[in-house]
Formats: structure tokens, sequence, C-alpha cells
């Protein structure tokens, strides 16, 4: 990590001998080099665990090394040696670790001790975990009696599905559905839109499509850094000469080229793989517009096809029997304009039918993409638009077809699969009612948009969160920190120390939980637990490093601990019992959902795993319409907000590193991208740099664009030039996040539209100083 910011154009391939030397010196740095490695020999792999940073497919074949570089330093960020026990903060206040970076508070190691916040002393201090749960427990009654809707139950996404299951329960029993996750702040924009179009809110696409498809499309995801495993599968079909195009505004290193770490001869020749063979840099927002375009040549192909008598470019078939509304979207589409749909998209008609002639001549096409089209105002009209796609020549539900989403936090879909959901109809609430007898609460709960709401307005005055960095995540930064102070019960469960700790209620609890790496001990034994991965498959993950401290407890225990001193006594919930023997959740969950979970214990350790019922792979449609819907899209703006009259406003996307898992933060540098020692940086168009009479280096503050009242800016960001289109600029999450308004999100999902915010930029004073 350079002590001074660096700026070094990066053209390497991702992979190669730049993991190697990153993860090497990482697992050195957090002093878990023997610990990590052993555990890396079993990671994603049957009788191993489940990488706790992205939730891609967990082969049943495994290669020799079942990870990435992101997953190695997160293993390693986990089983580092470094702690932060009692007496560390008993030299320091909460006040002044609100002053260290993100990086700071989280490389100081494992914390190993629950902590009660001491107002007297602004300092965390040791007790007991039956006083603990005691204090939490008289806390949560009162609130309850006084409104029980005014508790928030937030799950970050890494959770089991044993405990994501109790701890949705734990909300329900005490009255609400308050269930935000993470999910609420990436993907919520797919689980709304494919329900309407193909009758699912997950994905389409196992691993074995990969093998089998003659096409892909990439839409607004980095693959390098979010989900590096996949390029194993893109190296595979680029040398079956499968054709991969990709839409993105950034030229990110692991979509342009990759080298295999597991190749000896890649190594030792410096060899690489070309991923992409062709890369369209679209305007920030321009994803509707793209898929327009896309959708109107290949449907006037088909017209020149059908009126001369030859092989038709659309599935026909497909649409008469499978699908509705086509009719109305091909005049719509039809009628678009191309001038406009090169407005938008940043990109030639003639870049736009390139693409569509690779994708008119492969038969069966996957389309894969990420948060850069469900974070944006018309999120779920982004997504509802690439399904269009795909269904015109019956990309879906056929072998090396269909629609993937890429999921970020490693269970953040299984998650939702056993019910942390704040939308009551998504919940088996008459199941729970019968098993659990009592009374589910029926009223929607607050998702994370809400939720942040009800902090500011105080009608939220309890948060309990499993995991995650909630305050650091969200948008509207700096309102939501100074609301938060006002909440009665701040509860944080945790394994490294972060700023949501730091950010308290009057009342402040911080305990420590085991890592998913590390062995769960209970009554009955060592536990495995289950996780679901981004394909809809599920899978056993075991721990097998010895716990950081043996006063750690697991997420099942202190869900468990909660709910007995916060409910009256329920003998059809045998807290304890589940703590016992996590098999037993496991037969709950049987219970409640039996389509999904038939068998589970059974099946859920086989290599591979079982995949949950996913209806629209077989060409059956869950949808009111019980055919596979076109879904009309008004306009091919994506992101309304930003004034187009206005030259000197950007739009503003932010974006992780390559040294990034969410908002943990595993050092300063981005190599891909050749930014070392800073976060505090812009990337900008160079012609934009010129014509907004900046240079190369110049200090700027950020400032939202957007008039409602509120004051929104990031101060201290040095200007880059960049490989970016004209008029957007890149930033990094979460430092970004104070320039996102919370009324700025998805229409329909409530997603935050991080990839697209109006701002404008003001030089600051010469003598500032670089930002580190």
């Amino acid at each position: 990590m350079s002590a001074v910011p660096e700026f070094k154009p990066n053209d390497h391939p991702s992979g190669g001998w730049g993991s190697v030397k990153a993860v090497t010196t990482y697992l050195i740095r957090e002093e878990a080099l023997v610990a990590g490695t052993k555990a890396l020999l079993v990671q994603n792999k049957p009788g191993g665990f489940s990488c706790v940073s992205c939730a891609w497919a967990k082969p049943s074949k495994p290669h020799l090394a079942e990870f990435c570089e992101n997953g190695a330093k997160a293993t390693a960020w986990e089983l580092t040696g470094k702690r932060m026990p009692a007496k560390f903060f008993e030299a320091h206040t909460l006040t002044e670790l609100e002053t260290w970076s993100d990086h700071e508070l989280e490389v100081g190691g494992r914390l190993t001790v629950p902590m009660r916040w001491d107002s007297a002393t602004d300092r965390y201090l040791e007790v007991s975990w039956e006083d603990a749960y005691a204090d939490i427990g008289a806390e949560l009654k009162k609130l309850r009696a006084e409104d029980p809707k005014s508790t928030v139950f937030y799950a970050s996404g890494r959770a089991s599905l044993e405990a994501s299951y109790m701890y949705q329960l734990l909300a329900r029993l005490y009255g609400n559905n308050n269930l935000p996750d993470s999910s609420n702040m990436c993907h919520e924009s797919t689980s709304v839109a494919l329900p309407l179009t193909i009758g699912v809110p997950v994905g389409t696409v196992t691993l074995d499509d990969f093998e089998q498809t003659d096409a892909m499309f990439f839409f607004g995801h980095n693959t390098g850094v979010n989900s590096p495993r996949m390029l194993h599968q893109l190296q595979d079909a680029r040398k079956r000469g499968v054709p991969i195009v990709t839409f993105n505004p950034l030229r990110e290193r692991g979509l342009v080229s990759f080298a295999n770490p597991q190749s000896p001869i890649e190594m030792l020749t410096l060899a690489e793989t070309k991923i992409s063979t062709q890369y369209h840099q679209l305007k920030i927002g321009g994803d509707i517009a793209v898929l327009t375009g896309m959708c109107k040549s290949l449907i006037a192909m088909d017209d020149i096809a059908r009126l001369a008598g030859i092989k038709r470019v659309l599935d026909v078939d497909f649409l008469a029997e499978h699908t509705s509304g086509f009719e109305m979207f091909a005049e719509t589409v039809r009628e678009a304009s191309w001038a406009e749909i090169e407005k938008e998209s940043g990109l030639t008609r003639d870049d736009i039918e390139q693409a569509t002639l690779v994708y008119a001549k492969a038969h069966a096409v996957i389309a894969v993409y990420g948060m850069g089209l469900t974070q944006h105002r018309k999120g779920v009209q982004n997504v509802q638009m690439l399904s269009n796609l795909l269904l015109l020549r019956g990309n879906i539900g056929r072998p090396g077809a269909g629609i993937c989403p890429v999921r970020g936090h490693s269970n953040v879909q299984g998650q939702r699969t056993v019910g942390i959901t704040e939308k009551p109809a998504l919940a088996p609430l008459d199941k729970l009612a019968a098993l659990y007898a009592f009374e589910p609460p029926r009223t929607k709960g607050l998702n994370t948009v809400e939720a942040c709401e009800g902090v500011i307005d105080g009608s939220v005055r309890a948060f309990i969160g499993l995991g995650g960095n909630f305050v650091r995540a969200v948008p509207e930064t700096e309102r939501v920190e100074a609301a938060w102070r006002r909440l009665r019960l701040t509860v944080n469960v945790a394994t490294k120390l972060n700023r949501s700790h730091l950010i308290h209620g009057e009342v402040s609890y911080l305990l420590p939980c085991l890592g998913r790496i590390e062995i769960d001990r209970q009554a009955s034994g060592e536990q495995t637990v289950a996780l679901e991965d981004s394909t809809g498959f599920i899978h056993a993950s075991k721990g097998v490093a010895e716990p950081a401290e043996s006063t750690l407890r697991s997420e099942a225990s202190i869900i468990a601990g909660i709910a007995q001193a916060t409910l009256a006594p329920n003998p059809m919930v045998p807290w304890q019992d589940w703590v016992a023997d996590y098999g037993r959740v496991r037969s709950a969950i049987e219970a409640t959902y039996p389509e999904i979970f038939r068998d589970f214990e059974q099946r859920f350790r086989i290599p591979g795993g079982f995949q949950r019922p996913i209806p629209a792979r077989e060409r059956i449609w869950k949808t009111s319409s019980g055919k596979a819907n076109f879904m009309v899209v008004e306009s091919l703006v994506a992101d309304p907000d930003t004034p187009e009259t206005d030259p000197d406003v950007l739009r503003l996307m932010t974006m992780r590193s390559d040294d990034q898992f969410n908002t943990t933060v595993y050092s300063l540098d981005d190599r891909f991208r050749g930014v070392y020692g800073t976060r505090k940086v812009l990337l900008m168009n160079r012609d934009d740099i010129d014509r907004l009479g900046l240079a190369e280096g110049a200090i700027v503050t950020a400032s939202t664009a957007v008039d409602d009242g509120h004051t929104r800016e990031v101060p201290g960001l040095r200007i880059t030039g960049f490989d970016i289109p004209a008029g957007c600029v890149a930033g990094y999450y979460p430092e970004c996040n104070p320039l996102i308004p919370l009324a700025h999100h998805a229409e329909q999902s409530k997603v935050p539209a991080a990839k697209s915010i109006p701002v404008r930029l003001r030089l600051a004073s010469p003598d500032f100083g670089l930002p580190s």
C-alpha cells in the first residue's frame, strides 16, 4: 500500500502474478499465513466452507484452488491473528475512533467479548453474555409495549439459512416485518422485475449452462472484482470460441483479459485470455437505450426476413406459445428513434447493431448483469428490458441460455428464500402461524430506505444488526448518522469493528460472533450450515478453523439469546434445541418450505448441493398471465434526476476497488484501475476535466445537484483522467454515499440509485492538500 497517492495506468490482465502476490501479501499482513492457507485448500469444496465473500456458484467438481483473490483476502480477514480485546476500547473513546478510516477500524482484528457503550466514559466496556441479553431484552420489551413496529431487524447477507430463519421468526414473533437486508441495496430491482416478466425472483442460469452457451452478454458488472471465480467459466467459453459482448461505462480489467493463476503454462509464459470480443463503453444510465436499440435491430431484421420469406430471426414458435404482450412491445420498439437511442446510450447505431448481430447468430445466450443495471432510478425497467431481449429469441428455459443476476454477499439470496423480507406476501405467514401458534404481523415492514426514513423522522427507535455496516452502506450518510444517535437501542452482531458500531444509540451493544470459517461447536457437536448461491443451489458449509476466542458465540446462539430474553416462552419455538443442533432448524425450514427444501438434510450435503425449483427453467411461467410477459418501457431515460440542460452536472457512479468487499476495505490500493494509496478520488473523462477548467490532480468538492433543501457534499476528492464516457464520473463506495439522497432510488424496488448520482464539482482552495 502506497504511503503517498499514486496513479499508474494498468494494462495487465486480471489474475496472474498480480493476484498471487496480493493474496500472499495479505495472508502475511493479517498474520494468517498458516491458518489461511489451510482454509483455502477446502474453500468452496465439499466438506469445507463456502466463501464469506461473493455468492458465485460452487461447482460439484471444484478446481484445485476454488477461490479467487478477493475470496482469499476475505478468508485472511476473518482468520486474522490480530485482536481487538476489551483493553483496546479502554484506550480509545468512540469519539476518537470515529475519526479513523474504514480500513483503520477493521484492520485492527477480531472482536473478542460482548460490550456495552458507557456514556460516562464514551467507551465500550466488557459485559457478560447473560447481562447483555437481559438488558437488550428489557429494552426491546419496553419498545414493543409502546410500538412493536419501532424496531428494525437488519440482516447483512452473510448469515446462514439456519440463522436467517431464526432471525425472521424473532422479528415476526416480536410483532413486525421490519426485515430489511442488503438485497434492498443491490438486487431488489431484480426481485421486483423478474416475477413480472418470467415468474421467478432469481436468475435461471446454472454452471452447466456456461458449458453449453453460444454467446454471453454482460451489463453493468465488474467480474474481475465482484465475482472473479466466474472468470474460469468465461475463459473456458472463450477457448471454445464463444463471443462475449460487454456493456459497461468503465473498461474493467477482468472483462478485458485474464491470466489463470492455476495454469502453470499461462503463469510461466505470461499468456492471457482475451475475455470480451466486443466492449462497449455506454454512458452511465444508458442501458435501457442500448437494450431498446438491440431489440429494435432484432425486430427490424425479423421484419425483413418475414417479408422475404426466409428463416425468421425471432423465435416465433416460442413467442406464440410462451409469451404475452409481444405485439405491443414490438410496436413501441419500432417507434423508438435511433437519434434518441444514440443520445441516451452514448453509443452509435453501428455499435449496437454489431452487438445485435452476435446475439442474432447465437442459438443459446446468457445475459449476465450486476448492480450497474439495478442501482438506477429505472433499475426495475433495466432488468425488464434485458428480459425482453432474451425472450425475443427464446433464451429463457433453454440449455445454455438464461438471465444471470450476479448477487454480491454470500447468502443474500438465501436469506430471502427463508423469510428475510419486509413484504408479507413473500413470507409463508399462514405456515408460520400453524407451526408456532401465533398470529404473524400482516402489514408491510420497512425496507432499507424506509428504515433510514424512520430513523430520521423518529418512528424507528431501535436497530438490531445481524452483521454488516449499515450506517456506512446506506445513502444520505450525514442525516442518517445525526439521527442515529437519537435511537434508544442499537445492537450489532459482528466479527470486526466498523463505523456502524461507533454511531450508536442511547443504549448500545456490540456482540462478537463466530465467523463462518470457524468451527461452530454446540451441544450436539460441530455444526454445518446451509447457504444459497447466485444460481439458486443450496450447499453445506462447515467451519474448519479454531475460533478466534473461546468467548465468541455463533449467530444462531446470539439470536436465540436475544429472543429468549425478549419474548414470552413459546413451547412451539425450541430456541435452545435449535442452537444445540442446527439440523433441527433445517427440519423447521423444510416444514415451512416443503416445495423448496424437500429432504433438506440429505440433499444439501451432496457435492454441488441442490437447486431450488426455478419454474422458468422448465418454461413454466408463474405470472398472472401464465406466460412470460414483455414489459413496455415508456422512456429511454434511466435516470431522470440528472438535468440534461446543465452541462456542469455530471453522472457519478459509485464503485468498489479490487481491494474491497462491500464496505470492508482491505487496503487503499486499486491495482486494476492504477490507483494507489487513496480512495478519495474521482475518475473523469479527460475532455470533461478540460471543459470544466480543472486539471489532473486537482482537489474538488463534489456536491449533489438536487434542490431539495439539503446540502450533500464530499470534499477532498482528487481528480484523475480515466477511460470513461464524457459526462460521467466514478468514485468509490462507501466514500461517496453522502451524495445519494434517500429519495434517489429505483422506482418500485427502492434500491438506492448509486450508479447515477447527479453531481457538480467545485475546485478546493490551493492549500487543501492531497487526501489520504
